[in-house]
């Protein structure tokens, strides 16, 4: 896996602009932060994003996969003010599940999510060598 960032722009930050792999793929589609029983046990955005990804990495599992075979993440979320103003929060639980690994992302503020109780949505691509 080759992380890319062209040489004239500044590093990316908790992210990669692209990611060069070959490999087997794998499609998580959105976790959403309920349980594997789809019970909400909060409706904190901090916890309900451990949570999802706990369960992106319960999924990547299934396939012989770990949070370091991930190269793409897309994130939803109800509240993008929220989103902003608990950072470092959101650092925290996704570097205590994922570990430092920073695939290509994208972050969306949508209307909503189908689950009324949910506060984000995360859906990942990985790749197995």
């Amino acid at each position: 896996m080759q992380f890319l960032n062209p040489s004239a722009w500044q590093p990316a930050k908790g992210y990669a602009n692209g990611v060069l792999t070959s490999g087997q793929l794998i499609f998580v589609g959105g976790q959403i932060g309920w349980d594997g029983q789809q019970v909400f046990q909060t409706d904190d955005l901090i916890a309900q994003t451990k949570q999802v990804l706990q369960n992106i990495v319960t999924v990547l599992a299934e396939a012989g996969a770990g949070p370091e075979h991930i190269v793409r993440l897309t994130w939803y979320v109800v509240d993008k003010q929220e989103y902003l103003a608990r950072q470092t929060e959101l650092g925290q639980v996704y570097r205590e599940v994922i570990g430092r690994h920073f695939p290509a992302m994208t972050l969306v503020q949508v209307a909503d999510l189908l689950e009324d109780r949910a506060q984000i949505e995360i859906e990942a691509t990985a790749v197995l060598p």
